[in-house]
């Protein structure tokens, strides 16, 4: 403990400062020790105040000290990986989506998602949005475009990269968030024939008392309920083979943009198979990174 004069109004005050005790040199890098001294004499070079001020001597944060070792070693982050995936109705997607998350760590973004969420918090993009779709129209894509790249621009994203799920969905979009800057290190699309995705959605059957979803062929509910089962209106094979038609046009403009950075998956394969098809793409971007940042 000690006097000294603050420096916002000169009152004597007592402050104790928390000596900082050195470990031998052979325990920490010497680059570590050089900037944890550098700090600490940093430390008591700043100015002190007064309780009245309600501000005290800081120390050398545990948190700060593990940084400045980890920097000394150059264990440096790799670049987090950028990531689009894309699919027509029925093709597994969601379900892809949360095992990738799952293993890699990636922030799942979905313009849907983004957009529901917007109009739910009532933000200026979200009250925008919500007054064309009030109306019956379609919410712009600049809209969405602001939408999505503020998105993308949060921390937790730029820490641990982005899957941006189904998005850009037209060749409009994708101009539009090119010329922002955004690019992915990988396009993963999940392709199944149209015959195949027609059977998968025209079979699915609600419950809507559990909100369960069946398939009269591939997942079939129990006889009891059978009766009680509904198929959603926009399930129909006529209503699919539109959503499919409208998919097609859209996507092979989005393709255009993105040749390079394209891996095609065969989404005919059991669910584990496409994840084991999808997760070497993954893996191997993964592992190019840390090489690039070994070098």
């Amino acid at each position: 403990m000690h006097t000294v004069n603050c420096s916002s109004c000169s009152q004597a005050t007592l402050v104790q400062r928390r000596r900082i005790h050195h470990r031998p040199i052979t325990s920490i890098h010497a680059a570590a020790l050089t900037a944890r001294r550098q700090s600490h004499q940093e430390e008591q070079q700043k100015p002190l105040h007064c309780l009245g001020h309600k501000r005290r001597a800081s120390t050398v944060r545990p948190s700060h000290l593990k940084h400045v070792v980890a920097s000394s070693n150059g264990s440096h982050s790799k670049e987090p990986m950028r990531v689009m995936i894309s699919g027509a109705p029925a093709t597994g997607k969601g379900t892809q989506c949360s095992r990738i998350v799952e293993k890699f760590g990636l922030v799942h973004v979905s313009a849907g998602d983004l957009l529901r969420a917007e109009v739910a918090a009532g933000t200026p993009a979200g009250k925008e949005a919500a007054a064309y779709m009030d109306s019956g129209n379609l919410v712009p894509n600049s809209v969405v475009v602001e939408m999505v790249v503020n998105r993308l621009e949060q921390p937790d994203v730029q820490e641990h990269g982005w899957l941006l799920d189904g998005y850009p969905r037209s060749g409009d979009q994708a101009e539009a968030i090119v010329q922002k800057g955004i690019k992915p290190d990988l396009f993963v699309l999940i392709s199944v024939p149209d015959e195949d995705l027609v059977d998968r959605v025209a079979g699915r059957r609600l419950d809507p008392e559990t909100g369960d979803i069946y398939h009269m062929k591939h997942k079939p509910p129990p006889k009891d309920i059978e009766h009680r089962l509904i198929q959603r209106s926009d399930d129909t094979a006529e209503k699919v083979k539109t959503r499919l038609h409208n998919h097609h046009s859209n996507v092979d403009a989005v393709l255009d943009y993105y040749q390079d950075e394209l891996v095609e998956v065969d989404g005919t394969q059991s669910m584990d198979d496409v994840f084991s098809a999808i997760d070497e793409h993954l893996s191997k971007l993964s592992e190019s990174r840390s090489h690039a940042l070994a070098a």
